[in-house]
C-alpha cells in the first residue's frame, strides 16, 4: 500500500514514530508522501528513516499558511521544487472554511504553486475545503495539458470528480470515505479507478473504525477495504492499481 498524503513529520507523531512506522510496516505500507504545510516541514522530513518504508519530500505552502501571513514567491518555491528529492508541489489550494477573508491571497498563491508544477514538471497537491468552484477555475485557467496533480480528500460530487479528471487530476480517496453519511462512497462508486490513489492525511481524519483517533499511515488498510466494497472489487486489485497509480503520478519506479 502506498499512503500519498500524509503529515508523518507532524509532532503528534514526537514520541512514538517508530512504532507508529512499524505498525504502518507491517500493515503493508511501502511508500509515504509528504506534503509540505510550509517550508519549515522539510527538514522535519529528513529526520523520518524506516528500512521497509520509503519517504518522499513535497515543497509548497498550505492555505491556511496563507491566513496566517505565511507567502512564497514563484521564484522562491520554485529553487525549492527543483530538487531532485521534491517529487511535488504543495500541499497549496483553497480553504475557505475559517475563514473568506484571505481569497484573494490564497489564488495568488495557488496560481504561484500551479505555475511552478509546471515549471518543473511535478504535480501539485491540492486541498480544497468549500471552495470547489474557485479551484476549479483556477487549474482550467492553468491547465495548458502539462499540469497534473491530485484532489487531495475528494469528497466532492461524481459529477465534480469527473470534471477533476478531465482536468487532469487524480482523486485522493481518504478516510472520509468511510464515514457514514458523508455520500462520499456513493460518488466514489460511480469514478474509475484509475484515476484514484489512497491516503491518510494522518494524524488528521482517520477512518473508520478509528475514527476520532490519531490517524496513521498503517490505517490506509480500512480506506483501501471500503474502496474495494464501494467498487465491488478485490481488495488486491483496490491495492495493485491505486499503487500503480501513484507510482506513475510521482514519476517513481516501483
Amino acid at each position: 500500500m502506498i499512503d500519498t498524503h500524509c503529515h508523518i513529520y507532524l509532532e503528534q507523531f514526537d514520541n512514538d514514530i517508530q512504532q507508529v512506522l512499524d505498525r504502518a510496516a507491517k500493515a503493508g505500507v511501502t511508500h509515504i508522501f509528504m506534503p509540505a504545510i510550509n517550508f519549515d516541514s522539510l527538514p522535519k522530513m529528513d529526520r523520518l528513516h524506516h528500512p521497509k518504508i520509503i519517504f518522499h519530500k513535497m515543497s509548497g505552502i498550505h492555505p491556511t499558511e496563507i491566513n496566517e501571513g505565511i507567502c512564497t514567491t514563484e521564484g522562491e518555491l520554485y529553487e525549492y521544487c527543483k530538487q531532485d528529492d521534491i517529487v511535488a508541489v504543495g500541499e497549496t489550494g483553497l480553504d475557505y472554511h475559517w475563514s473568506s477573508d484571505y481569497k484573494s491571497k490564497q489564488k495568488e498563491s495557488l496560481h504561484i504553486h500551479c505555475k511552478v508544477a509546471k515549471a518543473v514538471q511535478k504535480p501539485i497537491i491540492l486541498h480544497n475545503r468549500d471552495s470547489t468552484g474557485d479551484m476549479f477555475d483556477i487549474i482550467e485557467e492553468e491547465q495548458d495539458g502539462s499540469l497534473t496533480g491530485i484532489w487531495h480528500c475528494f469528497n466532492g460530487s461524481a459529477d465534480e470528480g469527473k470534471r477533476a479528471i478531465d482536468l487532469g487530476l487524480e482523486l485522493g480517496i481518504g478516510g472520509v470515505l468511510t464515514f457514514k453519511n458523508a455520500g462520499v462512497d456513493e460518488s466514489v462508486a460511480r469514478l474509475p479507478l484509475e484515476h484514484m490513489m489512497l491516503e491518510t492525511d494522518a494524524p488528521y481524519l482517520a477512518p473508520s473504525p478509528k475514527r476520532g483517533k490519531r490517524n496513521e499511515p498503517g490505517f490506509v488498510q480500512y480506506t483501501a477495504k471500503q474502496l474495494s466494497e464501494v467498487l465491488d472489487i478485490s481488495l488486491d486489485e483496490v491495492l495493485a492499481r491505486t499503487d500503480e497509480n501513484a507510482l506513475l503520478l510521482f514519476g517513481i519506479s516501483s
